[in-house]
């Protein structure tokens, strides 16, 4: 049997974390004959209850589960990780400005970067899901450099990615897996750019690409991004509640294929470390289509892929906005002594 790998989720008695540790216990991230340690990591105040989600996957009997531990102290959390899903993040209130929510952030992704440094493996693989998720991902990088590398970090667009996936096909009028290589470029955020000029599609027996398939324009350059955008608004506004359940699907997603890899010819949406490609700026933590590798689990950017000028001013917008929460939530380091 192998090794169990050993994975944490903080802010596991959330609603995301609840919907969450049950996949990765039951073999849908890592597979089904892979040995799954789970560490559950959340605020003192959450405790008992994430107790009882400890009782909860206790009794679910998964023969995947090796063991389980329900924590409120970040060294225990860290120690030894293989993959971290980072979820616990401080939420926006009413009334809160955008430069105050960073400045909350900074602090609990400042401190879990310092946890991952000292108790974490180098191999650490770090995925952030808390918002703002890029910038959050940014700051715990920071922090847990030199020891864990930068190319370990990623911020989740997969969401984004699978709503786009959705949408297409819908309006194709075709299955989900009929539809491939979609693209949310830049931030978690309304100013993400969901592209489909290079995405193909399985119709009549023949594939043909987005447009096509779609056959309208108009949509996917104006209501299409828009509901992808919004989507997360849109289902808090009928349930009253965020989309936790989708939430924890598309993390698992994301973390399954930086596992496994991608298929040959497709690629997935995430946010990693810039190396400048499409005009990025450099270390920024922005969204792009990926290709992973399975033999080595190291993800690259897409290259070659033609942008028109639609695209290109979608992409500036985002690129701005993410420039000025990396200098905000750099700024609230400053400012807090950090």
């Amino acid at each position: 049997m192998a090794a169990p790998i050993r994975a944490l989720v903080t802010g596991a008695a959330g609603q995301i974390g609840y919907s969450l540790v049950i996949q990765i216990a039951n073999g849908s991230v890592f597979g089904k004959d892979q040995p799954v340690e789970l560490v559950m990591l959340d605020v003192p105040f959450c405790a008992q209850s994430l107790d009882g989600v400890k009782m909860e996957l206790q009794d679910c009997a998964f023969s995947t589960l090796t063991g389980v531990e329900a924590v409120t102290d970040e060294a225990a959390a860290f120690k030894n990780i293989d993959y971290a899903f980072l979820v616990g993040a401080m939420p926006r209130k009413e009334g809160m400005e955008r430069k105050d929510l960073l400045a909350a952030n900074v602090k609990i992704f400042k401190s879990q970067g310092k946890a991952l440094a000292e108790h974490a493996k180098s191999t650490t693989k770090v995925l952030v899901v808390g918002n703002p998720a890029n910038t959050n991902a940014f700051i715990c990088a920071k922090y847990a450099a030199p020891k864990i590398p930068a190319e370990n970090f990623s911020a989740m667009t997969r969401l984004d990615h699978n709503r786009a996936l959705a949408q297409v096909a819908a309006r194709a009028g075709v299955s989900v897996g009929s539809v491939k290589n979609v693209i949310i470029w830049g931030n978690h955020s309304s100013t993400q750019f969901p592209d489909v000029r290079h995405a193909k599609v399985q119709k009549d027996g023949k594939e043909a690409d987005a447009y096509t398939a779609v056959n309208d324009t108009a949509f996917l350059q104006g209501e299409f991004i828009s509901i992808v955008q919004k989507r997360g608004a849109a289902i808090i506004d009928r349930r009253k509640l965020s989309s936790a359940m989708s939430a924890a699907k598309a993390a698992c997603d994301h973390i399954r294929d930086w596992h496994v890899g991608t298929q040959q010819g497709q690629w997935v949406s995430m946010a990693v470390p810039s190396d400048g490609s499409y005009g990025v700026p450099e270390g920024l933590i922005f969204s792009f289509p990926v290709e992973i590798c399975p033999q080595s689990k190291k993800w690259k950017i897409v290259q070659g892929l033609e942008l028109d000028d639609f695209a290109k001013q979608k992409i500036d917008v985002t690129t701005k906005e993410l420039l000025e929460e990396r200098d905000e939530a750099l700024k609230a380091c400053e400012a807090a002594n950090m």
